[in-house]
């Protein structure tokens, strides 16, 4: 009888055990094409709380997880500024989040993202994750990860990877995925790529 109790509280330990696993991984793996998102606040290198519900005219966005240190990221902010310059008009604006937790990486912090906002003449809202709890809704790994959301009946992902072929050097991209995915948005076509794999530095927790 003692060893059945024993049994029976093993089995019990391993599923609840299994379970948080499970519910661990469910929550890191986040968003995949063709689920609708959460809308959030998050605080802006001007201090206001944005909300993309605040966005009334937007068809949709172009949400960049990235960050002041990496240099993928770093190498991509030109990519980022013409893509704003580029969709921002048509209803596609980009919408920038540092996830990074400034205590591991300290070029992250607000007062860090306020000055290279400034510096750069970032044309985007530049938000900080700061109870990292938006990117792992996402499932962002990476800076820089993009998601494509297009307002349908909620915020629909619609693409996730990488900016291009090429986030290295600008010069050698081949094909460019964010902007064909919404430049089919605008057409009303099918998106041929809706996933690529971001490549860029870990998201530090």
């Amino acid at each position: 009888m003692k060893t059945l109790k024993i049994l029976v509280l093993l089995t019990v330990a391993l599923v609840a055990a299994a379970a948080v696993i499970f519910g661990m991984r469910d929550y890191k793996s986040g968003y995949e094409v063709g689920d609708i998102a959460t809308d959030f606040s998050l605080k802006d290198v001007s201090g206001k709380q944005v909300s993309l519900s605040q966005f009334n005219d937007a068809k949709g966005f172009i949400l960049v997880f990235m960050c002041n240190t990496c240099p993928f990221s770093i190498a991509n902010e030109e990519r980022i500024l013409a893509l704003d310059k580029k969709y921002k008009s048509v209803g596609f604006p980009v919408i920038g989040i540092n996830p990074n937790n400034p205590v591991v990486s300290p070029g992250d912090s607000f007062e860090s993202m306020q000055q290279r906002a400034k510096e750069r003449n970032f044309t985007f809202p530049y938000l900080f994750d700061e109870e990292q709890q938006v990117y792992p809704q996402y499932g962002a790994t990476k800076t820089p990860h993009v998601f494509i959301l297009k307002k349908e009946n909620g915020l629909v992902v619609k693409y996730m990877g990488a900016i291009d072929d090429s986030v290295r050097d600008s010069e050698t991209v081949t094909e460019k995925y964010v902007e064909n995915a919404i430049n089919s948005l605008l057409s009303d076509e099918d998106i041929k790529i809706t996933s690529t794999k971001a490549i860029g530095c870990s998201i530090k927790e």
